[in-house]
C-alpha cells in the first residue's frame, strides 16, 4: 500500500465516518460501526505518518506496517 492508497482509504473512511453520523437531523448512526470507522482511520493515520518518517529518514517506507487499534488508540495528542 502506498501513500495515494492510504490517503485514498482515509477519504473513503472520512465520508463513511460523515454518513454515519447522519445529517444532523436526530439520526443516531450505528455506534459499533462508527467505532471501528473511527479506529481504522486512526490506523490509516499512523500508517500514513510512518511511511512519511521512514521516507523523510531515507529508509523505505513500505517496512512501515500498520499497529494494531490498541497501540494505536493508546496515543497521546
Amino acid at each position: 500500500m502506498n501513500d495515494e492508497d492510504i490517503l485514498a482509504r482515509i477519504q473513503a473512511l472520512v465520508e463513511e465516518e460523515h454518513t454515519l453520523r447522519g445529517s444532523g437531523d436526530g439520526d443516531v448512526p450505528d455506534r459499533a460501526r462508527l467505532k471501528h470507522v473511527e479506529e481504522s482511520l486512526d490506523q490509516c493515520w499512523d500508517l500514513l505518518r510512518q511511511r512519511r518518517a521512514k521516507a523523510e529518514s531515507g529508509e523505505n517506507p513500505n517496512e512501515a506496517e500498520a499497529r494494531p487499534v490498541s497501540e494505536v488508540e493508546g496515543y497521546k495528542q
